[in-house]
């Protein structure tokens, strides 16, 4: 076994190198068989993740892991059917590779087409949640490409159990889906440093983790930032539909990046009592302003930090704003461009809301949890970009590909 970190990635990227160029030339239907396969497998070890699973959970409570870190990590049998159930949502998906982008025929008679192709060789760099190795893992293998996974350690049992299940699963093309085994923090500076061997970094984690990978990458970054989503209540907003709407985007998970952060509510509606009643009764810790608090008793005094914070926890920052644009202003300032919603009937003003939110989702009458690949039909998600080069909001399949020109013709030469 090689423990050398630099040595150990150069070994990986070279076989994952070798694995991308078999896959890109594999077509549909292998790739889709193999990852049926994969999922099969990781359907019949479920009980092997599981009690690896639990082995890193009473670990990571030795550590003093966090609630919402805890949840995340967390795998029982339903999570690990829905893991499979992923993997193979994914082996269905319409295969980008291939697909002609446009196609246009010059005056002099050279046909140009675009063709969407694999990147490559895909790092990706993730937090707490195992299920990433298998759903990042398939992404990468539909869209043609070689993934180097290098999970957190208070998930390393977790990874390695999934790992090998898809492995398994995969068989002569297991190369195309690796794990970096160790826990040895210079394995991820070694593959922010190989260039020449690994085309996209994907860093899928904390605030920390983000920064490090921007600072100290030498390959193209696919950056996922925190997630400080709002929801604002228009004073338009049907009053049941903004206290169901709040509550499930804080509430449903809080550990999810996709959950509300902050609660911006309009001083013309009506009554916020019911909503921040809903939220406090739910076990939510408010933190408002001096309004919100003369509303809600429970409500603590929020801090210039809080309207900044992604909490990934039982908290919620909330705040009366005088209108949209004053719910926009805000959302502009401590914003993360990650998910926003409007709760409203009025359309002009949900579609003000909608096209000035600067965010890779914007959502109106929605709650922000549906900021989730599966639920847009992407079968599953590598992450969320929140940047504005390459690709945007849910990043899957079609994400995972780039394009090549491709030039035909009959003996045309450049005056």
């Amino acid at each position: 076994m090689i423990h050398d970190p630099v040595s150990l990635m150069t070994e990986l990227a070279a076989r994952a190198r070798v694995a991308a160029g078999r896959l890109a030339a594999t077509d549909t239907a292998v790739r889709r068989e193999a990852l049926l396969a994969a999922a099969a497998a990781i359907r019949a070890d479920s009980e092997g993740i599981v009690a690896a699973n639990a082995e890193d959970m009473a670990a990571g409570r030795e550590n003093g892991l966090s609630g919402a870190l805890l949840d995340r990590l967390m795998l029982d049998p339903g999570r690990v059917e829905a893991m499979a159930a992923g993997v193979e949502a994914v082996a269905r998906l319409d295969d980008p590779v291939g697909q002609v982008i446009d196609r246009v025929e010059r005056p002099n008679g050279m046909v140009l087409t675009r063709v969407r192709v694999p990147i490559g060789v895909i790092g990706i760099i993730y937090e707490s949640r195992p299920n990433v190795t298998a759903d990042a893992g398939a992404l990468a293998f539909m869209s043609g490409n070689a993934a180097i996974l290098r999970g957190g350690s208070e998930a390393i049992r977790s990874n390695r159990a999934i790992h090998a299940a898809l492995a398994r699963g995969l068989g002569d093309l297991a190369d195309a889906i690796q794990l970096v085994g160790t826990t040895d923090r210079a394995a991820v500076g070694a593959m922010l440093k190989a260039e020449g061997m690994i085309d996209l970094v994907v860093p899928r984690g904390g605030k920390s983790l983000v920064a490090r990978v921007q600072a100290e990458a030498k390959v193209p970054v696919l950056a996922h930032l925190d997630g400080i989503n709002h929801t604002y209540i228009d004073r338009a907003a049907d009053p049941e539909m903004a206290r169901a709407i709040a509550l499930n985007a804080k509430m449903r998970r809080t550990g999810v990046c996709g959950a509300t952060e902050t609660l911006l509510i309009d001083s013309g509606f009506a009554d916020p009592a019911p909503i921040l009643t809903a939220l406090a009764d739910a076990g939510c810790e408010l933190r408002g302003d001096d309004a919100i608090r003369a509303i809600e008793p429970r409500a603590v005094a929020a801090s210039d930090e809080d309207w900044d914070t992604e909490y990934l926890d039982s908290i919620l920052s909330v705040k009366r704003v005088d209108g949209a644009d004053a719910a926009i202003a805000h959302i502009a300032a401590h914003g993360s461009h990650h998910t926003d919603a409007i709760v409203t009937e009025d359309a002009a003003t949900a579609e003000r809301f909608l096209n000035a939110v600067d965010s890779a989702i914007v959502m109106w009458n929605a709650s922000t949890q549906f900021a989730d690949g599966g639920e847009f039909g992407l079968g599953a998600e590598i992450g969320i970009s929140t940047g504005r080069l390459h690709a945007r909001g849910p990043v899957a399949l079609e994400g995972l590909t780039t394009y090549k020109w491709i030039v035909r013709g009959t003996g045309q030469t450049r005056p």
